[in-house]
């Protein structure tokens, strides 16, 4: 159980970090109930992390219903997750750096926080929380099945704002994507001595 808290801990500061820090400042978005997050407090101000919270409710709902080691884990997850968005809020606009740069870096940052959680069967957020879900049934790769769904939440990011700035999002979520499948995909090391 301490593990997984430090898990969660650990995943939540870093995806915290990686969008209020390096995301934020730029008026870009990230994949899954993030993403919808960032999108709503853009159009209408809402407050990204308590309506991250709120997106995730269903999706738990359902998981309690068909797996829930998985809605366990990743109702405190997401909870975790939805606080340190806003206890990490004032890094937007504090670090300062080119936009490709700061994009890098922080779908790096996130990148890390969620393969760290999806290792550890631990969701971030509803829309993992389904491709962990859909994963296990179909047996891809739960990087690709977050790249793709990340994927139609940008585009439909860039219809609603029209901002073509939106298009670095798919950098964000390939990053992010990537490393969450390389991170998941490792095979746990065994030390015996």
């Amino acid at each position: 159980m301490l593990k997984k808290i430090a898990v969660i801990g650990f995943g939540s500061t870093m995806i915290g970090i990686g969008i209020n820090g390096f995301i934020l400042p730029f008026h870009l978005i990230n994949g899954g109930f993030f993403g919808i997050s960032l999108l709503l407090n853009y159009i209408w101000g809402l407050k990204a992390g308590i309506t991250f919270i709120f997106l995730n409710i269903p999706v738990y709902l359902f998981a309690l219903k068909n797996n829930p080691g998985y809605f366990y884990n990743g109702l405190i997850g997401a909870i975790i997750c939805g606080l340190m968005l806003e206890i990490w809020m004032p890094l937007n606009g504090v670090i300062h750096m080119p936009i490709m740069s700061s994009i890098i870096l922080g779908a790096t940052i996130i990148g890390i926080g969620v393969g760290v959680m999806l290792r550890s069967h631990i969701s971030p957020g509803g829309m993992d929380l389904l491709a962990l879900i859909l994963a296990k049934w179909s047996r891809i790769n739960v990087g690709v099945i977050i790249f793709a769904t990340d994927a139609v939440i940008i585009i439909v990011g860039l219809l609603f704002l029209q901002d073509v700035k939106l298009l670095y999002s798919l950098v964000i979520v390939s990053i992010v994507g990537l490393l969450a499948s390389i991170i998941t995909s490792f095979r746990g090391i065994r030390i015996y001595s």
